[in-house]
């Protein structure tokens, strides 16, 4: 087949041993690449259930989508795929059972990957020591990484590029927080990019494995070149026109939505009790734009360029690596009250550099505040942090406490969930998650047919990325199976639809409906993972907060979710997907349709 390289690379860690492995064509044709490719690679690699996320007999999958290497524009992302150590089932047969986990990232380390010859890089076991993988044009080698070990994200970053001497090599790497341990350890690329969501970084960490530093020289050959041409011209000129929604992005990149979330209701503020923060004016993307930014920075092949950097002055001041964006402004500013920007950036590059999820620590240290301001627990508990609501400095200090999990950050490192069990007292109601996974920073009051499907449904635990309907989650995992972004989608009309660049690169011809098929097929694999590990419809349930708590201003206020109104969603949501609508297990029928039996 044409427009992969048709095989992956396998790094056994326990044994050091590498080799190539082919992929049967019908595994592209079911699943393509990126995220759909690597759940099935993570199937092949988990024979039975309930295996514990941190054993050496959990794989951890890099995965470009299929898109990536080609210059379509924002197409370059590449979706890691695991066995989540942060979540759990309400019943369970063992502690080992969660759900799998993925997390897609930007950059251009999927790139390269596909340069040197691979559609993915697979790694089992676990090494003894700190090891970091080299790959260039399609030779592999594991190296020592001891001296890099307890390194910063922003110290590695360049310290490898130094290491390997080579600029043109890219790399995705580990913080201390996912070497030490924490659950929600991220993945970093290019210093600014994240696979963040889901724990990736901690079995990353728990396998010794520091980093993959990657170049190549080498594009599989496209089926039909004569269209991939087309294609490219008719997408240079979309991408090239100077359109507003181009504009928007390159102006704020998503720290345009903290105005609007704000504005209507739907963002994360004060452990999600509020929709609408009052100090949003003073870390929106009009503040960071004024004050931060001085520069636009792409993923491969974008034209959009959301990412930004620049430098804050003042207390906390210093060079920004990567700006504000919609989630960390939100999680580390709204939600914990906190409107100094500089301060809040500053958090931002801590937990950065530590290398630890923002949407989760960010829901951590709200979750936190909320219990130390009703006595639930004191400051002793707190390690002497006076962990007040807008405290920019007692955030700081139980970031540094997560990401070297001392003291009470090595309770805070295990998650919400955990810290809810572990303090009991009713806190449950307020712990905001969904199987164990933190909700990211979109609130769900007002938005039960959005936000509140996609949280409970989504096969990593609470996800805003996942979509709220049926067609909107298979079209997610389509995109994260092309390596597509989600922000520029609304560029790719009828004339260029991405199923057009699937044919030409590879010469699979799939209808409208077919298309739509094999991202319904993904998001149903997935499925099956995680009922067979346990998972039932009973844990498709968002926290209890949203049933309880109104906001008490906003243009939400007074609003709560109704649980028959929001059963019966779900009810309609189980029909259409063709599950059980009582155990929330796809059905035979189904699963026959989409050839997964």
């Amino acid at each position: 087949m044409k427009g992969v390289n048709g095989q992956i690379l396998e790094i056994n860690l326990s044994t050091g041993t590498i080799i190539k492995k082919s992929i049967p064509d019908q595994y592209y044709e079911l699943f393509l690449g990126g995220r759909g490719l690597g759940i099935k690679l993570l199937q092949d690699y988990l024979p039975h259930p309930e295996i514990d996320a941190m054993s050496e007999a959990n794989p951890l999958i890099f995965m470009p989508g299929l898109f990536c290497g080609y210059p379509i524009p924002s197409s370059s992302r590449t979706t890691m795929i695991t066995k989540s150590p942060i979540t759990s089932p309400k019943n369970g047969n063992s502690k080992f059972a969660s759900t799998i986990s993925y997390s897609n990232m930007g950059g251009f380390i999927g790139a390269e990957i596909k340069y040197a010859g691979y559609d993915g890089i697979v790694f089992i076991g676990k090494s003894t020591k700190p090891v970091y993988l080299f790959v260039e044009n399609g030779e592999a080698e594991l190296r020592d990484a001891s001296k890099f070990w307890g390194m910063g994200t922003n110290e590695f970053d360049q310290a490898i590029i130094r290491e390997v001497g080579d600029r043109r090599f890219e790399s995705a790497y580990i913080g201390p927080g996912a070497e030490n341990g924490v659950m929600f350890g991220s993945v970093i690329n290019t210093g600014a990019r994240a696979a963040g969501r889901g724990g990736t970084g901690c079995v990353m960490g728990s396998k010794k494995l520091k980093a993959i530093v990657v170049r190549g020289d080498k594009t599989p050959e496209v089926d039909n070149h004569k269209q991939y041409l087309q294609l490219l011209e008719m997408a240079r000129l979309t991408f090239g026109a100077d359109s507003e929604a181009k504009q928007r992005w390159r102006y704020g990149g998503t720290a345009n939505a903290l105005q609007f979330s704000s504005d209507r209701g739907s963002q994360a503020v004060k452990n999600y009790s509020e929709g609408t923060f009052a100090g949003i004016e003073n870390i929106n993307a009009d503040a960071a734009r004024k004050q931060v930014w001085n520069r636009d920075f792409a993923c491969y092949s974008c034209h959009l360029a959301c990412k930004k950097s620049g430098f804050a002055k003042g207390a906390y001041g210093g060079a920004v690596n990567e700006g504000v964006e919609y989630e960390t402004g939100t999680m580390l500013g709204a939600n914990l009250l906190i409107d100094n920007l500089n301060g809040l950036n500053k958090l931002v590059e801590t937990a950065d550099d530590y290398g630890i999820d923002i949407i989760s620590v960010g829901n951590v240290i709200g979750f936190l505040m909320e219990c130390y301001e009703k006595k639930l627990i004191d400051i002793g508990f707190l390690d002497g942090i006076d962990l007040k609501w807008g405290n920019v400095d007692a955030a700081m200090a139980m970031i540094h406490k997560i990401g070297n999990m001392d003291g009470i950050g090595n309770h805070a490192s295990k998650g919400v969930k955990y810290l809810s069990e572990f303090i009991g007292q009713g806190s449950g109601d307020f712990a905001i998650h969904v199987k164990g996974h933190e909700l990211a920073a979109w609130n769900v009051q007002g938005y039960a047919k959005s936000y509140g499907i996609s949280y409970t449904t989504a096969n990593r635990g609470a996800c805003h990325m996942t979509g709220g309907e049926v067609s909107g989650q298979n079209n997610a995992a389509l995109r994260d199976t092309l390596g597509a972004c989600s922000f520029a989608s609304s560029f790719y009309k009828e004339e260029l639809h991405y199923r057009h660049f699937v044919e030409a690169l590879t010469g699979i011809q799939l209808t409208e409906d077919a298309f739509m098929q094999t991202g319904e097929r993904i998001f149903n694999l997935e499925r099956i993972l995680n009922c067979r590990d346990g998972f039932r419809r009973e844990d498709d349930v968002l926290p209890e907060r949203f049933f309880k708590d109104a906001y008490t201003s906003g243009p939400q206020q007074g609003k709560i979710l109704d649980r028959t109104e929001f059963k019966e969603i779900m009810d309609d949501y189980y029909s259409m997907r063709g599950w059980n609508v009582i155990t929330g297990i796809p059905e035979e029928e189904k699963l026959k349709t989409l050839r997964l039996i």
